[in-house]
């Protein structure tokens, strides 16, 4: 369900994110194998969530000499207990993981505003200490003028905001890719973590950033006026008319509200 990427070098592929289990990563070999016959040679994971990366074990098994780059929190995340924990998540909602285990851990930690050069494609790397989690990473592909941004960004659906995200700085992430500030600059192609890719970077950013602007407004709102999350989500129900048909808004928004409730408390502290 996430969206995994392929770009094609001189002697090689370069995977990104290449999908949630065994069975899919399998999937997304025959797939590739349709466009070129050419050897993986490298894989990225954007972030430490298991529907990203989990599909690196197939990958692997085929290719075992291919390097996995990820940030090198990140490995260490999914070493320490996050693989587990969302196989187990990813195991109760979809009841097909089988042979993901073990794991296939990335290999190469990267760090912020890094370069990795594979087979002449020039990758750099950049990390902000929050935003859809703190393992994430920004991809910039140079030779294609193209941003992956992990589930920074999200579009026609709605994932969860573990205790490692920020909204607040998910906002702020958003609006320095829009606002091309630190380094980003204008891209021919954005790539989120789910939903269709654009060229335009306000159409494609606009309806998630929007979202959560009115979700972190209205628990200002509420936090100042003694109002609880509850209380507030009718109201913010009737704001939010333009998401009631993205996937799984009726499980998140009220989860997506009491968190920002929770930052925008230890703001104030």
């Amino acid at each position: 369900m996430n969206n995994p990427a392929v770009i094609e070098s001189k002697n090689g592929l370069i995977v990104i994110d290449p999908g949630g289990n065994y069975n899919v990563g399998k999937k997304i070999l025959a797939e590739i194998e349709k466009v070129s016959k050419k050897p993986i040679i490298a894989i990225f994971n954007t972030h430490k969530h298991g529907d990203h990366w989990f599909a690196n074990k197939s990958i692997q098994e085929k290719y075992p000499d291919a390097p996995i780059y990820a940030l090198s929190y990140m490995i260490e995340q999914v070493k320490e207990n996050a693989a587990e924990t969302w196989y187990g998540i990813l195991g109760r909602l979809t009841g097909n993981l089988e042979g993901t285990k073990p794991f296939a851990f990335p290999t190469q930690g990267v760090e912020n505003k890094q370069t990795v050069v594979v087979d002449g494609e020039t990758f750099v790397m950049r990390h902000f200490t929050k935003g859809h989690t703190d393992t994430d990473i920004l991809i910039e592909h140079v030779n294609s003028s193209t941003l992956f941004m992990g589930d920074n960004l999200i579009t026609n659906r709605f994932g969860a905001f573990d205790e490692s995200s920020s909204i607040i700085e998910n906002i702020e992430l958003l609006e320095k890719i829009k606002n091309q500030e630190d380094g980003l600059k204008k891209y021919k192609l954005y790539v989120p973590g789910h939903g269709p890719s654009n060229s335009d970077a306000a159409k494609l950013i606009d309806p998630f950033l929007n979202y959560m602007k009115i979700i972190v407004a209205a628990a200002k709102k509420g936090y100042e006026d003694g109002i609880e999350s509850y209380e507030m989500k009718p109201i913010v129900h009737e704001e939010l008319k333009d998401y009631h048909l993205w996937d799984a808004y009726e499980g998140q928004m009220g989860k997506h509200l009491m968190k920002a409730y929770s930052e925008v408390e230890m703001l104030d502290f």
